[in-house]
């Protein structure tokens, strides 16, 4: 080839490299990646100790689900509790779907029977919860919820009460003090009196009160097919202060069949003594010892209010307060003293009924549920709306609303223990039977103490 035709070629692949590259796609930088924006942690920051579970809620992870729930909560007390769980749920966007009813014990059975059980359940007696634990239904919450955190946020009289059959059956709720005296605060000062510190002392008191014409004790049994229960409260109350706690566990709520103290046990019939030796005392009790199982319980208190007082002391939980005469102000008409103690070896004592949750369904967000349950700030709008007393070290009794509520929430923190209400933990055909029934005979005179207690032992169930 010519050196002229070479010098064309050249020039024409030259042309042909210019018109490729000018043509070729222009490169694109590679973008560096963009971050993910975190999820919101939309809970209280400083909770502490959280589950992965309830750690993911709170990051929205849940957002959507439904939580199940079926509990004895109807009327106001359900109103009190959705709104207790309101802002958990707008924090989480889990949907916690509650179902009252008045007939809890009839549904739940069924419903666990009929393989249609709820997520989770509130049990106003560990002694239904009892019976599914037995049949395998419940959700042990040993590895469910975290241990050192527990051990925290309850005294451990709470978690004790909470373990049935091995497992850890479930998480204490809203609670009922039940160891306080209520009296008529203005008279009761102008009278001079003082409020006992000990078992003696109030005995003393009340021998005083004789003394000055009046009567000292406002007692009343009468509870339509349920006559009797306030008798077994007092005795539970009792047995708390003159035997040891392993005692009054065996009595209430044994572990095993072969530790049961019955009724006709030493321990128990001094209880009983030491209650008849206040109920039967001539002229402790207005209307006289005949009309204790006549009066229903709810109008015993009324004659405190009368100006004067006709009686001047009833024991009962903090629910009676409404009862009480329309318009009474606490801590102006009326105020209580904390059920004294009768021998030191026992400390203070603080005898309570609650709700315990339990799980039966173990899905990642109702363990989240179950987490927030055991936190103060699921009964913080509950306590300031009244009704409700916190088993949790982290609730603040500035949350209460209710003075009377916040006084009783003090003194149950520093009770040297606390126990749930006896009866309330026997088996029904007992703590709801022959328990009422032998404590009504026995104070309305148709029999006498030693027959009581063993017509109560013999409804025992043998298994």
């Amino acid at each position: 080839m010519s050196s002229k035709k070479r010098v064309v070629v050249f020039a024409l692949l030259a042309a042909l490299v210019l018109v490729m590259v000018a043509c070729a796609p222009k490169a694109t930088p590679t973008p560096e990646p963009v971050a993910e924006p975190e999820a919101e942690f939309m809970c209280p920051s400083d909770w502490e100790m959280l589950t992965p579970e309830l750690e993911a809620a709170c990051m929205g992870e849940y957002d959507g689900m439904v939580v199940t729930m079926t509990g004895p909560f109807t009327d106001e007390d359900e109103v009190k509790f959705n709104e207790s769980v309101a802002e958990f749920e707008e924090w989480t966007g889990i949907d916690i779907q509650y179902t009252g009813t008045k007939e809890f014990e009839t549904i739940i059975t069924a419903a666990v029977q009929g393989g249609d059980a709820p997520d989770i359940a509130d049990f106003p007696q560990p002694g239904l919860l009892l019976n599914f634990v037995k049949s395998g239904d419940v959700v042990d919450l040993t590895d469910v919820m975290n241990q050192d955190w527990l051990k925290k946020n309850y005294k451990q009289a709470w978690l004790d009460m909470a373990q049935m059959e091995g497992i850890q059956a479930g998480v204490w709720a809203r609670y009922n003090g039940k160891s306080q005296v209520w009296y008529p605060q203005p008279a009761f000062d102008d009278a001079g009196y003082e409020v006992p510190e000990t078992w003696d002392e109030m005995l003393a008191l009340s021998d005083q009160i004789v003394a000055d014409g009046d009567t000292p004790w406002c007692i009343g049994i009468e509870s339509g097919a349920a006559t009797g229960w306030p008798a077994t409260d007092w005795m539970e109350e009792i047995m708390l202060r003159t035997t040891s706690l392993e005692n009054y566990d065996n009595w209430s709520f044994p572990a095993d069949p072969a530790d049961r103290l019955p009724f006709t046990s030493p321990e128990v019939k001094n209880a009983a003594q030491v209650m008849s030796d206040l109920w039967l005392h001539e002229g402790y009790v207005y209307g006289g010892t005949a009309a204790i199982a006549d009066t229903f319980f709810g109008d015993a208190p009324l004659p405190m209010f009368d100006d004067p007082p006709k009686c001047w002391l009833h024991k009962q939980g903090n629910f009676i307060t409404s009862f009480f005469p329309e318009g009474t102000v606490a801590g102006e008409d009326y105020d209580f003293f904390y059920l004294p103690p009768i021998d030191e070896e026992y400390g203070k004592p603080y005898l309570i009924a609650g709700d315990i949750y339990a799980m039966f369904d173990d899905r990642p967000e109702v363990r989240a549920v179950m987490d927030f349950f055991s936190r103060g700030e699921s009964l913080r709008t509950w306590l300031g709306s009244g009704g409700a007393l916190s088993p949790h070290n982290d609730a603040e009794l500035s949350w209460y609303g209710d003075d009377i509520e916040r006084g009783i929430a003090g003194l149950v923190n520093d009770a040297d223990s606390v126990r749930f209400d006896g009866s309330d933990l026997m088996p029904g055909a007992v703590g709801s039977g022959s328990f009422w029934k032998g404590m009504t005979d026995y104070f309305s005179g148709t029999v006498d103490l030693d027959t009581a207690l063993s017509e109560i032992d013999a409804a025992w169930p043998s298994d």
